[in-house]
């Protein structure tokens, strides 16, 4: 099959293209270029559906890593290149129609995945070669002890012919010999070494055991020791290396000689350090990234007694705004500017700064004192982002919003450290911005239930575990049920029955507000038709669906209430929905206009909550409401007596407003019989609230025990 240059496949052909040109002078293998793409191209396919995969899998990347290692890519060069390469075009051929931003960031936790598969596998590679070589190194060593036992002749050809560097000292630790193999690693010539002491060879880095395996072998205690050791060459460069000592005896068996094997790993030391540093550090502004955070959190939550560690994590305010409307290039070298002033904020010891991707950075202070500090911290973080930055001739304003956690070490893991402030920056940022908030429990756990009722959402309404209860609307005048109201509850397998206030918001916010919302209207107009064929016209026909704000802007509104009432066989005139008073202010005709549509249609539209929305009351000529339903905050008085005058002015001149507008008045909250009667004098015209029912199941409300509502 021939890819389409313009198809997925023919884009990742391209990227695999692209990849191979840049690495292939690098490597070290047999095949010719195109056989390197043909190599590349699997991994590449890797690379491209990690990228747009569902979940996040590092191990993808670092797989891909770990092959290049196989492929012969060992040079720097090679991950360098490759590392450039999916920067530049992973996204750019594999991204498909995904957020760019998110694809950006994703591509970057995959090049950072890579890069420490690359080191791991190279490191196992490394190991095992050194054991190898270890291995050569004590057969060589038994070879040169039998040549010098045997003709010099015989030993002079071995010594100088090694590939590795072999030196042989005296037993006090003065050189000998050294072969040609071991002048070049350390840049010297014959001359210079001679003389030289074998304990001159001291450096900072050596292992504590380094100088106690020697002593014990030129006493006679060991035969051989293997070390990974350092020296310093005569122009101050450090000189690693692969050390096998090993002691020579006599034919008598006494000790007579050391010889040292040497292997020169200073390269490949390097690389693995610069492969570390790539795999713990961010690409962009060479901070240390989440990895290398998370095992420096690690390490100081695991600290000793009395001590504390505190951290800032820090959200920049409106940075999608600058990355969208400049530019990614702008949006990165912002990002570089904040890191660096971030970096002169956390230079005592015990604090570092590390950016977590995106716009996220942290910043960890560790020691006794980290209550104080970590405010003194967050402080200096917060003061130095007030000076713009300037970019392209534009001073860019930078704000941030930062979560703070502190506490003692040892009674959490790195996870939750985390979630905790990341929990807090979001609590900060709901607040405005541009300021830090201290963690709290409470408001944890909080924010840990709703997230969590916030992912449960979308499967509960697969799995039914909606219903709705009714509340009677009662008619102030005779007493009579005049219809219910619909209020959805959620049984959720965990924390019971939770009431709309729990969940209504966060379907809002996730928008599945507009498949639960027609759920509710279907099965609430279901039951009003239910109701009447069962009980004929003694019961409620008239039922109450509270409408959401989300719901109202949603196209199909109309629609649907069209086609449930259609397929229900219900009149219009059966159907209430109620809008809140705070969903229409300001409205315009374009918000107004599905409201007037169903109006015209006979369904009845109710403004609830009316009396909080501080509307202008000229507002209700022009809205297409024919109730208007009265807060409870105003007939609150009422439930003692004598009741507020003040209140009782303020009802009466609702509801004589209302009626002169030809408008029904509906009294939420009413819980006795005195506020009953009194708004029945006012002119109210139906009530609703636990003085008559409370909300129940559908099979109750045809016959509940309503009291008197005339008294």
């Amino acid at each position: 099959m021939i890819a389409e240059p313009d198809g997925p496949e023919g884009r990742l052909r391209r990227f695999a293209t692209i990849w191979s040109r840049a690495v292939f002078p690098a490597t070290s293998t047999s095949l010719t270029r195109p056989e390197f793409e043909e190599l590349l191209l699997p991994l590449a396919r890797r690379l491209s559906e990690a990228l747009r995969a569902r979940n996040f899998e590092a191990a993808e990347g670092k797989a891909v890593g770990a092959a290049l290692v196989a492929a012969h890519c060992t040079d720097p060069d090679a991950l360098t290149h490759t590392l450039e390469c999916v920067d530049a075009y992973l996204v750019l051929y594999c991204g498909g129609d995904g957020s760019q931003e998110d694809l950006r960031i994703r591509s970057a936790r995959l090049q950072h995945a890579m890069a420490a598969g690359f080191a791991q596998e190279l490191r196992e590679r490394t190991l095992a070669e050194q054991e190898a070589i270890s291995v050569a190194a004590l057969q060589a060593q038994g070879v040169v002890a039998q040549a010098l036992h045997a003709t010099e002749a015989r030993f002079r050809a071995v010594f100088e012919g090694a590939a590795i560097g072999i030196g042989m000292a005296d037993l006090d630790g003065n050189i000998l010999q050294v072969n040609g193999a071991l002048l070049r690693m350390f840049g010297i010539n014959d001359q210079t070494m001679s003389g030289r002491n074998v304990r001159e060879w001291t450096h900072p880095d050596d292992a504590p055991q380094t100088w106690t395996l020697y002593d014990e072998l030129v006493r006679g205690e060991r035969e051989h020791y293997h070390v990974e050791k350092a020296f310093y060459r005569p122009d101050g460069t450090v000189l690693w290396t692969n050390l096998t000592v090993s002691l020579l005896r006599d034919a008598d068996g006494n000790p007579q000689y050391q010889l040292a094997l040497m292997e020169d790993t200073t390269e490949r030391r390097l690389l693995n350090l610069r492969l570390r540093y790539e795999a713990t550090h961010d690409a962009l502004t060479g901070l240390p990234n989440r990895t290398l955070f998370f095992e420096r959190l690690e390490k100081a939550l695991g600290a000793g007694n009395n001590q504390r560690f505190g951290l800032c994590y820090l959200d920049l305010d409106g940075f999608k705004t600058i990355n969208d409307s400049l530019g990614h290039a702008a949006g990165d070298r912002l990002l570089v500017e904040v890191a660096d002033r971030l970096q002169s904020c956390a230079t005592a010891p015990g604090e570092m700064v590390a950016r977590l991707g995106g716009d996220e950075f942290v910043a960890l202070t560790t020691g006794p004192d980290t209550e104080r500090e970590v405010d003194e911290l967050a402080g200096r973080i917060m003061n130095a982002l007030i000076t713009p930055v300037s970019i392209d001739g534009r001073d860019l304003t930078v704000r941030g919003s930062i979560g703070i956690v502190e506490g003692p070490a040892g009674e959490r893991g790195p996870a939750e450290v985390l979630r905790s402030a990341d929990i807090t920056m979001y609590r900060a940022k709901s607040a405005g911005g541009n300021r830090f908030e201290l963690a709290d429990p409470e408001a944890d756990a909080r924010a840990i239930t709703r997230h969590g009722l916030t992912t449960a959402l979308p499967a509960a309404l697969d799995r039914n575990e909606f219903f709705i209860e009714y509340q009677p609307l009662v008619h102030l005048g005779d007493g009579t049920v005049h219809g219910a109201e619909a209020l959805v509850r959620w049984l959720h397998p965990q924390h019971g029955v939770l009431g709309p206030d729990r969940f209504i918001p966060l379907a809002e916010h996730t928008g599945l507000i507009v498949p639960l919302g027609r759920w509710v209207l279907e099965q609430s107009v279901r039951q009003a038709r239910a109701w009447r064929e069962s009980y004929g016209d003694g019961v409620p026909l008239r039922i109450n669906v509270n409408l959401s704000p989300c719901q109202l802007t949603h196209p199909g509104l109309v629609q649907d209430t069209v086609d449930i009432l259609e397929r229900t066989g219900v009149a219009p005139d059966a159907l209430c929905l109620e809008v809140t008073e705070s969903a229409l202010i300001g409205a315009d005709d374009d918000l107004l206009k599905p409201l007037r549509q169903l109006a015209e249609m006979g369904v009845d539209i109710a403004l609830d909550d009316f009396g909080t929305g501080y509307s202008n009351l000229a507002n209700l000529r022009r809205l297409p409401v024919s109730i208007l339903k009265l807060d409870r905050s105003f007939t609150q008085s009422m439930q003692q007596f004598p009741a507020d005058p003040v209140d009782l002015k303020i009802v009466e001149g609702i509801v004589s407003l209302a009626h002169s507008l030809n408008l029904t008045v509906t009294v939420e909250g009413v819980e006795t019989g005195a506020q009953a009667e009194q708004l029945r004098i006012l002119g109210c015209d139906t009530a609703q609230g636990w003085y008559y029912a409370r909300p129940g199941p559908p099979d109750r409300l045809h016959d509940l025990a309503l009291v008197d509502a005339t008294g």
